[in-house]
């Protein structure tokens, strides 16, 4: 298959590690991202930190009675049909979903991945950067995105993990030290970039979808937190079916595919990161997670260049 852009090789020897909280996680935030790099020749694993069985049942086609009996392993096939819409290497670490409890004052179920200690709970995902050995690692930031309890776990875990990796006094049965040389933040969900593809969308007839969202989206922003934009519109069609994968959680006739790809191609053709932290020089902004680690990278003026 010809690969958009003639960069069919361009990414061989890179290796990258999206850590997630659920199956679906994967397929909703940097699916595209994560095509365009596979395409590219680059390796890619998805760690994700729970099977997600207490999530809802969201797809009205799939909400029957054998659905929630067996949601582990219908969460479980779902993330495989996924995995291989992607092309992507996996792992789950084997903890037990949170559930998004209604309130804030309600208790998390005991045993939960949320109330795990997050170094504790970070060993499974050391193990895995060692193994695997990822240049770049993205997770979510310290809200986790939006304020589901395993999604700020996952933050909490996954900070721990990428410093007790390169620490070789820090689990030394888990393999060699490895120290992970760009770590970033998901930033997937912002409001400028819903505003865009409600503006586009009235523009074209096609009403206001977003407008309640908008209205009530409050102060917080992650617009001003953007350091990269990988520009990845030719693989949304493959993204989008990688997230229908997970029928159980994606209605195929919902929100999530409101919006036109020739509309999203067009408006928002990149999926947008916070870089964090780079033991590389790399100049600001960025369209490339693996900006500065390509064989041959160009050092940064510091007169003109903002260096991590």
């Amino acid at each position: 298959m010809p690969v958009p852009g003639g960069r069919e090789g361009a990414d061989e020897g890179l290796r990258l590690l999206h850590v997630h909280a659920h199956p679906d996680d994967e397929s909703s935030k940097g699916a595209a991202t994560t095509l365009r790099y596979i395409a590219g020749g680059a390796r890619v694993m998805v760690a994700t930190c729970t099977g997600g069985e207490r999530g809802s049942v969201l797809n009205p086609k799939m909400d029957r009675p054998e659905v929630w009996e067996n949601m582990p392993e219908v969460r479980q096939g779902e993330m495989e049909a996924a995995r291989a819409i992607l092309g992507v290497e996996h792992r789950s670490l084997g903890f037990i979903d949170s559930g998004l409890p209604e309130s804030p004052d309600e208790p998390l179920p005991e045993g939960c991945f949320g109330l795990s200690d997050p170094v504790e709970a970070a060993a499974p995902l050391v193990r895995v950067i060692r193994e695997f050995r990822p240049q770049v690692m993205t997770t979510y930031d310290e809200n986790g995105g939006y304020p589901h309890p395993d999604h700020i776990q996952c933050h909490r875990v996954s900070m721990a993990a990428f410093r007790m990796a390169a620490d070789p006094d820090a689990l030394p049965e888990s393999g060699p030290a490895w120290q992970v040389s760009k770590l970033y933040y998901q930033v997937s969900f912002h409001r400028a970039r819903f505003a865009a593809f409600d503006e586009a969308m009235a523009a074209a007839g096609l009403g206001h979808p977003y407008a309640e969202r908008l209205a009530r989206w409050g102060n917080l922003d992650y617009e001003q937190r953007i350091t990269t934009r990988v520009p990845c519109g030719d693989y949304f069609e493959r993204s989008d079916d990688a997230l229908r994968a997970h029928a159980s959680q994606i209605d195929p006739d919902g929100a999530w595919f409101q919006v036109p790809v020739e509309i999203r191609r067009r408006v928002w053709p990149t999926e947008d990161y916070q870089l964090v932290y780079s033991a590389v020089p790399t100049f600001m902004p960025e369209t490339d997670l693996f900006a500065g680690l390509r064989a041959g990278a160009q050092a940064p003026d510091p007169a003109d260049t903002w260096v991590i």
